[in-house]
Protein backbone atom coordinates (compact mmCIF):
# COMPACT_ATOMS: atom_id res chain seq x y z
CA UNK A 1 0.00 0.00 0.00
CA UNK A 2 1.06 3.69 -1.10
CA UNK A 3 0.50 6.43 1.10
CA UNK A 4 -2.00 9.55 -0.33
CA UNK A 5 -0.38 11.90 -1.36
CA UNK A 6 -0.05 14.72 1.09
CA UNK A 7 0.41 12.55 3.77
CA UNK A 8 2.24 13.77 7.09
CA UNK A 9 5.44 11.78 6.84
CA UNK A 10 7.87 12.20 10.24
CA UNK A 11 10.36 9.94 8.27
CA UNK A 12 11.17 13.05 6.73
CA UNK A 13 13.63 14.64 9.43
CA UNK A 14 15.10 11.43 10.20
CA UNK A 15 16.80 11.08 6.45
CA UNK A 16 20.28 12.06 7.03
CA UNK A 17 22.95 12.60 9.87
CA UNK A 18 22.68 16.05 9.01
CA UNK A 19 19.49 16.68 9.15
CA UNK A 20 18.75 14.57 12.30
CA UNK A 21 21.39 16.86 14.28
CA UNK A 22 19.92 20.02 12.44
CA UNK A 23 16.54 19.05 14.41
CA UNK A 24 17.82 17.44 17.22
CA UNK A 25 15.56 18.89 20.67
CA UNK A 26 18.62 17.74 23.09
CA UNK A 27 22.37 18.18 22.53
CA UNK A 28 25.31 17.70 24.77
CA UNK A 29 28.27 19.57 25.42
CA UNK A 30 31.21 19.34 28.01
CA UNK A 31 30.48 22.39 29.87
CA UNK A 32 27.02 20.45 30.91
CA UNK A 33 29.03 17.50 31.88
CA UNK A 34 30.66 17.77 35.67
CA UNK A 35 33.08 15.12 36.82
CA UNK A 36 33.42 13.35 40.53
CA UNK A 37 36.37 12.68 41.99
CA UNK A 38 37.66 10.73 45.07
CA UNK A 39 40.78 11.33 46.41
CA UNK A 40 41.76 9.04 49.77
CA UNK A 41 44.01 10.50 52.20
CA UNK A 42 46.60 7.09 52.26
CA UNK A 43 47.20 6.26 48.94
CA UNK A 44 50.40 5.98 47.33
CA UNK A 45 49.38 5.61 43.68
CA UNK A 46 45.91 5.42 42.39
CA UNK A 47 43.53 2.44 43.49
CA UNK A 48 40.97 1.10 40.73
CA UNK A 49 37.75 0.32 41.94
CA UNK A 50 36.71 -3.00 41.23
CA UNK A 51 32.57 -2.15 40.90
CA UNK A 52 33.48 1.01 38.60
CA UNK A 53 35.64 -0.29 35.75
CA UNK A 54 37.98 3.00 35.05
CA UNK A 55 37.37 4.99 38.14
CA UNK A 56 39.75 5.27 40.84
CA UNK A 57 40.85 6.31 44.04
CA UNK A 58 43.31 9.54 43.61
CA UNK A 59 46.26 10.53 45.61
CA UNK A 60 46.44 13.94 45.59
CA UNK A 61 48.83 13.57 42.22
CA UNK A 62 46.84 11.63 40.34
CA UNK A 63 44.08 14.22 41.36
CA UNK A 64 45.35 17.11 39.74
CA UNK A 65 46.31 15.49 36.77
CA UNK A 66 42.79 14.02 36.05
CA UNK A 67 41.87 17.52 36.68
CA UNK A 68 44.03 19.40 34.24
CA UNK A 69 42.63 16.47 32.00
CA UNK A 70 39.01 17.24 32.63
CA UNK A 71 39.31 20.97 32.01
CA UNK A 72 41.85 20.72 28.78
CA UNK A 73 38.65 18.37 27.40
CA UNK A 74 36.14 21.36 28.03
CA UNK A 75 34.36 19.65 31.36
CA UNK A 76 32.26 22.07 33.31
CA UNK A 77 33.00 21.35 37.11
CA UNK A 78 34.87 18.88 39.20
CA UNK A 79 32.83 17.50 42.38
CA UNK A 80 35.12 16.34 45.14
CA UNK A 81 34.87 13.55 47.40
CA UNK A 82 37.13 12.88 49.85
CA UNK A 83 38.21 9.64 51.85
CA UNK A 84 40.35 10.64 54.89
CA UNK A 85 43.04 8.23 56.97
CA UNK A 86 40.81 8.50 60.60
CA UNK A 87 37.20 8.68 60.65
CA UNK A 88 35.54 9.11 64.16
CA UNK A 89 31.56 9.38 64.95
CA UNK A 90 31.72 13.37 64.50
CA UNK A 91 33.68 13.06 61.15
CA UNK A 92 36.16 15.80 62.21
CA UNK A 93 38.30 15.41 59.59
CA UNK A 94 35.45 16.79 57.16
CA UNK A 95 36.13 20.53 58.42
CA UNK A 96 39.78 20.77 59.18
CA UNK A 97 41.57 22.76 57.20
CA UNK A 98 44.27 19.59 57.03
CA UNK A 99 41.83 17.17 56.33
CA UNK A 100 42.29 15.39 52.98
CA UNK A 101 38.85 16.89 51.05
CA UNK A 102 40.09 20.34 52.14
CA UNK A 103 43.75 19.99 51.30
CA UNK A 104 42.13 18.60 47.70
CA UNK A 105 40.30 21.84 47.03
CA UNK A 106 42.41 23.77 47.86
CA UNK A 107 45.48 22.14 45.52
CA UNK A 108 42.51 22.38 42.98
CA UNK A 109 42.05 26.21 43.46
CA UNK A 110 45.79 26.85 43.33
CA UNK A 111 45.98 25.15 39.95
CA UNK A 112 43.55 25.32 38.14
CA UNK A 113 41.95 29.19 39.61
CA UNK A 114 38.81 30.32 37.84
CA UNK A 115 39.42 28.41 34.85
CA UNK A 116 36.73 25.28 35.59
CA UNK A 117 33.88 25.28 38.49
CA UNK A 118 35.48 23.36 41.57
CA UNK A 119 32.50 21.59 43.51
CA UNK A 120 33.29 19.63 47.50
CA UNK A 121 30.66 17.13 48.45
CA UNK A 122 28.99 18.66 51.51
CA UNK A 123 28.16 15.45 54.12
CA UNK A 124 29.69 13.75 56.61
CA UNK A 125 29.45 10.09 55.61
CA UNK A 126 32.84 10.16 54.13
CA UNK A 127 34.05 11.12 57.65
CA UNK A 128 32.49 8.74 60.21
CA UNK A 129 33.20 5.90 61.49
CA UNK A 130 29.38 5.00 61.57
CA UNK A 131 28.74 5.83 57.60
CA UNK A 132 25.62 7.76 58.25
CA UNK A 133 25.50 11.51 57.18
CA UNK A 134 24.81 13.22 59.87
CA UNK A 135 25.88 13.24 63.74
CA UNK A 136 23.88 10.12 65.95
CA UNK A 137 22.00 10.51 68.89
CA UNK A 138 22.22 8.55 72.07
CA UNK A 139 19.67 6.48 70.47
CA UNK A 140 22.00 5.73 66.98
CA UNK A 141 19.43 8.15 64.73
CA UNK A 142 20.81 11.00 62.95
CA UNK A 143 20.03 14.04 65.09
CA UNK A 144 19.51 16.41 62.14
CA UNK A 145 19.91 19.54 64.36
CA UNK A 146 23.56 18.70 65.61
CA UNK A 147 24.14 17.49 61.51
CA UNK A 148 23.25 21.27 60.65
CA UNK A 149 25.91 22.34 63.27
CA UNK A 150 28.33 20.36 61.44
CA UNK A 151 27.41 21.42 58.06
CA UNK A 152 27.99 24.93 58.58
CA UNK A 153 31.27 24.41 59.70
CA UNK A 154 32.09 22.12 56.31
CA UNK A 155 30.61 24.55 54.31
CA UNK A 156 32.89 27.71 55.64
CA UNK A 157 36.14 24.92 55.73
CA UNK A 158 35.50 23.90 52.20
CA UNK A 159 34.79 27.96 51.33
CA UNK A 160 38.04 28.43 52.85
CA UNK A 161 39.68 25.82 50.99
CA UNK A 162 38.88 27.12 47.72
CA UNK A 163 35.24 25.67 46.70
CA UNK A 164 33.51 27.69 44.12
CA UNK A 165 30.11 25.52 45.15
CA UNK A 166 29.26 23.49 48.08
CA UNK A 167 26.81 20.52 47.34
CA UNK A 168 24.54 20.05 50.09
CA UNK A 169 23.66 16.26 49.75
CA UNK A 170 23.13 14.82 53.40
CA UNK A 171 19.05 15.67 53.06
CA UNK A 172 18.99 17.24 56.33
CA UNK A 173 16.12 19.78 57.12
CA UNK A 174 17.32 23.18 57.29
CA UNK A 175 20.36 22.45 55.59
CA UNK A 176 20.45 25.13 52.60
CA UNK A 177 19.41 27.61 55.19
CA UNK A 178 22.21 27.03 57.95
CA UNK A 179 24.95 26.81 55.18
CA UNK A 180 23.84 29.73 53.45
CA UNK A 181 24.20 31.71 56.80
CA UNK A 182 27.30 30.51 57.70
CA UNK A 183 29.06 31.60 54.52
CA UNK A 184 27.61 35.01 54.27
CA UNK A 185 27.98 35.83 58.04
CA UNK A 186 31.54 34.44 56.72
CA UNK A 187 32.23 36.95 53.91
CA UNK A 188 31.50 34.09 51.40
CA UNK A 189 28.55 35.75 49.88
CA UNK A 190 29.57 34.51 46.25
CA UNK A 191 30.22 30.82 47.08
CA UNK A 192 27.34 28.90 45.22
CA UNK A 193 24.61 26.43 47.31
CA UNK A 194 23.70 23.48 45.44
CA UNK A 195 21.07 21.54 47.13
CA UNK A 196 20.42 17.85 46.88
CA UNK A 197 16.69 18.70 46.78
CA UNK A 198 15.71 15.13 45.75
CA UNK A 199 18.05 12.38 46.87
CA UNK A 200 16.36 8.96 47.13
CA UNK A 201 17.53 5.92 49.39
CA UNK A 202 18.15 4.35 46.44
CA UNK A 203 19.84 0.57 45.48
CA UNK A 204 21.61 2.67 42.36
CA UNK A 205 24.48 4.30 45.04
CA UNK A 206 25.73 0.48 45.87
CA UNK A 207 29.24 0.82 44.12
CA UNK A 208 30.08 4.46 45.87
CA UNK A 209 30.46 2.64 48.92
CA UNK A 210 33.25 1.13 47.67
CA UNK A 211 34.35 4.57 46.32
CA UNK A 212 34.19 5.97 49.76
CA UNK A 213 34.91 2.97 51.81
CA UNK A 214 31.63 3.51 53.50
CA UNK A 215 31.47 1.69 56.96
CA UNK A 216 27.73 2.63 56.98
CA UNK A 217 25.41 -0.25 58.74
CA UNK A 218 22.01 -0.17 57.58
CA UNK A 219 20.57 2.25 55.53
CA UNK A 220 19.37 5.99 55.24
CA UNK A 221 15.34 5.65 54.86
CA UNK A 222 14.83 8.14 57.54
CA UNK A 223 16.44 11.03 56.02
CA UNK A 224 17.15 10.12 52.33
CA UNK A 225 13.80 10.22 50.16
CA UNK A 226 11.44 7.32 49.54
CA UNK A 227 11.57 5.97 45.98
CA UNK A 228 7.90 5.80 45.70
CA UNK A 229 7.44 9.29 46.62
CA UNK A 230 7.50 12.18 43.67
CA UNK A 231 5.13 14.95 44.97
CA UNK A 232 7.68 14.67 48.35
CA UNK A 233 10.17 15.79 45.71
CA UNK A 234 8.44 19.22 44.93
CA UNK A 235 8.19 19.95 48.33
CA UNK A 236 11.87 19.52 49.43
CA UNK A 237 12.65 21.25 46.13
CA UNK A 238 10.27 24.37 47.26
CA UNK A 239 11.95 24.88 50.77
CA UNK A 240 15.40 24.50 49.62
CA UNK A 241 14.68 27.29 46.76
CA UNK A 242 13.16 28.94 50.15
CA UNK A 243 16.12 28.55 52.29
CA UNK A 244 18.83 29.98 49.02
CA UNK A 245 19.67 27.55 47.19
CA UNK A 246 21.61 28.59 43.56
CA UNK A 247 21.47 25.05 41.88
CA UNK A 248 19.22 21.89 42.96
CA UNK A 249 20.08 18.13 42.59
CA UNK A 250 18.12 15.32 41.61
CA UNK A 251 19.94 12.14 42.44
CA UNK A 252 20.26 9.68 41.35
CA UNK A 253 19.55 10.49 37.38
CA UNK A 254 17.75 7.60 35.19
CA UNK A 255 15.30 5.84 37.65
CA UNK A 256 13.63 9.19 38.53
CA UNK A 257 13.73 11.22 35.35
CA UNK A 258 10.15 12.16 35.93
CA UNK A 259 11.09 13.48 39.10
CA UNK A 260 13.97 15.59 37.26
CA UNK A 261 11.46 16.57 34.47
CA UNK A 262 8.80 17.93 36.92
CA UNK A 263 12.01 19.69 38.74
CA UNK A 264 13.02 21.40 35.42
CA UNK A 265 9.57 22.78 35.39
CA UNK A 266 9.31 24.61 38.53
CA UNK A 267 12.92 25.41 39.17
CA UNK A 268 13.87 29.49 38.70
CA UNK A 269 17.50 28.02 39.61
CA UNK A 270 19.27 25.68 37.33
CA UNK A 271 18.53 22.08 37.89
CA UNK A 272 21.56 19.18 37.47
CA UNK A 273 21.58 15.21 37.36
CA UNK A 274 24.16 13.02 39.06
CA UNK A 275 24.46 9.70 36.63
CA UNK A 276 25.15 7.80 39.84
CA UNK A 277 27.60 4.50 40.84
CA UNK A 278 25.12 2.29 39.91
CA UNK A 279 24.41 3.67 36.76
CA UNK A 280 27.87 3.67 35.84
CA UNK A 281 28.31 0.25 36.75
CA UNK A 282 25.75 -1.09 34.53
CA UNK A 283 26.59 0.15 31.54
CA UNK A 284 29.76 -0.86 32.12
CA UNK A 285 29.19 -4.51 33.01
CA UNK A 286 26.95 -4.96 30.45
CA UNK A 287 29.03 -3.80 27.49
CA UNK A 288 31.87 -5.76 28.78
CA UNK A 289 29.30 -8.77 28.50
CA UNK A 290 28.69 -7.68 25.16
CA UNK A 291 25.27 -7.00 25.56
CA UNK A 292 24.81 -3.63 23.99
CA UNK A 293 26.83 -1.18 22.52
CA UNK A 294 29.01 0.77 25.12
CA UNK A 295 29.27 4.56 23.56
CA UNK A 296 25.98 4.53 22.28
CA UNK A 297 24.35 3.11 25.69
CA UNK A 298 26.65 5.99 27.41
CA UNK A 299 25.53 8.99 25.04
CA UNK A 300 21.90 7.72 25.35
CA UNK A 301 21.79 8.11 29.33
CA UNK A 302 23.20 11.13 28.78
CA UNK A 303 20.90 12.49 26.70
CA UNK A 304 18.38 10.94 28.26
CA UNK A 305 19.05 13.68 31.46
CA UNK A 306 19.60 16.51 28.83
CA UNK A 307 15.43 16.08 27.40
CA UNK A 308 14.29 15.52 30.95
CA UNK A 309 15.63 19.50 31.37
CA UNK A 310 18.50 18.63 33.28
CA UNK A 311 21.23 21.72 32.85
CA UNK A 312 24.24 19.45 33.94
CA UNK A 313 25.05 16.27 34.43
CA UNK A 314 27.40 14.80 37.02
CA UNK A 315 28.77 11.34 35.21
CA UNK A 316 32.16 9.39 35.81
CA UNK A 317 32.14 9.43 32.24
CA UNK A 318 32.81 13.35 31.46
CA UNK A 319 35.95 13.58 30.44
CA UNK A 320 35.67 10.65 28.05
CA UNK A 321 32.46 12.19 26.80
CA UNK A 322 33.67 15.93 26.47
CA UNK A 323 36.58 14.24 24.62
CA UNK A 324 34.55 12.41 22.31
CA UNK A 325 32.50 15.63 21.84
CA UNK A 326 35.39 17.40 20.90
CA UNK A 327 36.82 14.78 18.27
CA UNK A 328 33.03 15.44 16.52
CA UNK A 329 33.21 11.55 16.57
CA UNK A 330 29.52 10.82 15.09
CA UNK A 331 28.16 8.19 18.05
CA UNK A 332 25.47 7.05 15.58
CA UNK A 333 23.18 7.10 18.52
CA UNK A 334 20.92 9.95 16.96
Amino acid sequence: MTLVPGTVRPRRLRTTPALRRLVSEARLHPADLILPLFVKETLREPAPLTSMPGVVQHTLDSLLEAANEAVDAGVGGLMLFGIPEHKDNDGSQADDPEGILNRALTLLRDNLGDTTVIMADLCLDEFTSHGHCGVLDSAGGVDNDATLTRYASMAVAQARAGAHVVGLSGMMDGQVGVCREALDLEGFTDVVVMAYSAKYASAFFGPFREAVDSELQGDRKTYQQDPANGREAMRELDLDLAEGADVVMVKPGMPYLDVLAEAACESPVPVWAYQVSGEYAMIEFAAAAGAIDRERAIDESLIAFKRAGADAVLTYWATEVAQRLNSQKPSGAY
